[in-house]
């Protein structure tokens, strides 16, 4: 038995009484790593060869639109931004550009400039805060608002800028509130609408609510139309995840995030979970081969280590030293199936993300660890090496690296 048959072995409980996923339906995803991302306090800003790198990966696991920076926080932001524009445009890639901009004409003038340089087009994603919260401590007047909004907005649609209109802190404002700023941005001839969980507030509930509230809105005020809605969600309640896929379920056409979940407090969403588990409903048909090298790489380049458990990607999450789980596994290596080793014990195929299982030497370990670590290393496996072996791994505190086995071996052929 091979390849999708070994699916035929599992019952699905997430399925049962569900209709089949419409794939029909073509989610996109709008990455966040290099703008948003790069507000987590504890990252190191990567270097502009580093973020090209990190541009190539999203546009090889399918990527739609990378926001670029935000052009308004000074000069050398905006030279990376055309930098990195440039290289969609010269190496063509299919990731598609957008940059954030506050509803204030200065920031979107930039925009303008790079677009004729570089010759492609460039979303501008223009936010503005919403909730009752924000306006108080701002001493904001919704009027003065609005005008904020159609100055800004004028000016993108008169030097034919792409708009996407944001409010933040959506998930915390009142739908009346809501109502006027999307109902303005709609006027202005804005493309796309972007609901946002800035703070982290929302739930799954509230995520769906707010996506049908958004698909009620674009009816309503622009009937016919081809008006997008985007979901731009934070893991403030460790929630990003699963609300993306919630506003994914509820009609979002676009949602957010960024590699390895970083981004300011608690960090973004993560883009990389958001694309293994759309990928594991069936919602979308990616190549994500490559996904392993994208999240390696942001951790890297931003010098931020995974946490060790980290779903997926951490370096814990297809390794295992347990004798019964272990066993199992090298059971369905040796049956000479990927995805069967991939899936007995896990419910992710590491093969569909760039990983693999991985088998250690620990004081819960079996012997069949230990056979199976050795001949993997290239050393027989006689009995006394084996018991060996096995007794150190018994005798310690924690799993054993590969180099203090290979030590053990050392001393037993001195």
């Amino acid at each position: 038995m091979t390849g999708t048959a070994i699916y035929d072995l599992i019952y699905d409980w997430n399925l049962a009484g569900k209709p089949a996923p419409n794939s029909r339906r073509r989610i996109q995803f709008d990455d966040e790593t290099l703008r948003d991302g790069l507000q987590n306090p504890a990252v190191h800003n990567p270097s502009i060869d580093e973020k090209i790198k990190i541009l190539h990966l999203m546009d090889r696991i399918g990527i739609d639109t990378a926001d670029l920076g935000l052009p308004g926080a000074g000069p050398h932001h905006v030279s990376h931004i055309e930098a990195l524009a440039r290289e969609i445009a010269t190496a063509r890639l299919k990731v598609a550009a957008n940059v954030a901009c506050r509803t204030v004409v200065g920031d979107v003038e930039p925009v303008a400039g790079l677009t004729q340089r570089v010759g492609i087009p460039i979303e501008c994603c223009c936010f503005i805060g919403s909730s009752e919260i924000r306006r108080y401590t701002e001493d904001w007047d919704l009027d003065r608002m609005m005008r904020s909004i159609d100055e800004t907005l004028s000016f993108c649609r008169d030097h034919q800028l792409p708009v996407m209109f944001v409010t933040e802190d959506t998930t915390r404002a009142r739908p009346e509130v809501l109502e006027k700023l999307y109902g303005l941005a709609i006027d202005l001839g804005a493309k796309r609408l972007c609901f946002c969980d800035t703070c982290g507030h929302a739930t799954p509930d509230g995520a769906r609510n707010l996506i049908r509230f958004a698909k009620d809105l674009v009816r309503r005020k622009a009937p016919g139309s081809k008006i997008k809605i985007d979901w731009h969600g934070h893991e403030d309640r460790g929630l990003g995840v699963i609300n993306s896929i919630a506003a994914v379920q509820a009609g979002a056409h676009r949602v957010h995030g960024a590699g390895c979940g970083i981004g300011e407090r608690s960090g973004n969403a993560a883009m990389d979970l958001i694309l293994v588990n759309l990928k594991l409903m069936g919602l979308i048909d990616n190549d994500l081969s490559a996904l392993g090298e994208y999240v390696q790489t942001v951790s890297a380049a931003v010098r931020l280590p995974l946490p060790h458990n980290y779903p997926v990607f951490g370096t814990d999450a297809f390794e295992t030293a347990t004798g019964v789980h272990a066993a199992a596994v090298i059971k369905a290596i040796r049956k000479g199936d990927v995805t069967l080793a991939n899936l007995v014990y896990s419910g992710v195929p590491a093969h569909e993300f760039g990983m693999e299982q991985k088998i250690r030497i620990g004081p819960m370990s079996g012997k069949s660890n230990v056979v199976y670590w050795l001949e993997r290393h290239g050393h027989e496996p006689t009995e006394a090496l084996i018991d060996l072996v096995f007794e150190a791994g018994k005798n310690s505190p924690r799993l054993l690296t590969d180099a203090e086995v290979e030590a053990v071996i050392a001393r037993q052929k001195a």
